[in-house]
């Protein structure tokens, strides 16, 4: 296409269109950037920070910062890298995340970043919060909040591409969490096991119930590749 820019990522010189963002450049052209908010299809959130680089030396999220012609993007620097592992640390240690016991186990995106990174363990104080509570009323569907990061994929998806809003923030700060429109349960909710919102949750925090075992630990998505194989292949496939 006549209107299509290049700039460069770590040195490399990727080539986008206008309206696209530096994520989606770089995904294109075979350049991994980690996110967790993130999913295509849909609207970004930028609220993460995992997908945070330095555009001409300034900190931005990749996820929905507009690519622009000659831009200098860092991706992988030591800062950035210590950065994102501060950010999956602090994700862990904020919830409850038993990765030996979790049904999402090996196609859980945050385990599978902390394997990227290289973190065995959290580097902060584990806090343990103990009013996070499960909602199992639905027949097909259950939420733990325990495990839930905040990301908004469901939010997002539910109203979006389910057009249903079923899932939506309450409270801020550290009390900030994921609630379901209705009085009290989920079960309560139009929220059915085909919607997409459950599809999105990158972690097990909205799961399908009677599903969690099909496919054995150890056959699942990140027990074979690191996560963010499937876009680095697209450049060596070039």
């Amino acid at each position: 296409m006549s209107d299509t820019f290049t700039f460069t990522i770590d040195g490399v010189e990727v080539a986008a269109e206008p309206g696209q963002t530096i994520l989606e450049a770089a995904q294109n052209a075979g350049i991994y950037i980690p996110r967790l908010c993130h999913r295509d299809g849909l609207e970004p959130a930028g609220a993460c920070r995992v997908c945070t680089v330095m555009v001409d030396g300034r900190p931005q999220t990749a996820c929905n910062f507009p690519a622009s012609e000659g831009v200098v993007v860092d991706n992988e620097t030591d800062q950035l890298l210590e950065l994102r592992r501060d950010i999956i640390d602090m994700l862990f240690v904020e919830g409850n995340h038993w990765c030996m016991f979790c049904e999402k186990s090996g196609d859980c995106e945050l385990q599978a970043l902390a394997y990227r990174f290289g973190i065995a363990a959290p580097s902060f104080p584990f806090q343990f919060p103990a009013d996070r509570q499960a909602d199992l009323s639905h027949p097909d569907i259950w939420i733990d909040r325990d495990r839930c990061i905040l990301c908004g994929r469901c939010v997002r998806a539910s109203r979006d591409l389910d057009g249903k809003h079923v899932f939506d923030f309450v409270d801020r700060g550290p009390a900030k969490r994921i609630a379901v429109n209705a009085e009290a349960r989920l079960r309560d909710t139009d929220a059915d096991v085909t919607d997409e919102a459950l599809e999105v949750c990158p972690v097990g925090a909205l799961m399908k119930k009677g599903t969690g075992f099909d496919v054995p630990v150890g056959r699942r998505t990140y027990d074979w590749e690191p996560i963010g194989s499937e876009i680095e292949k697209r450049q060596t496939q070039e």
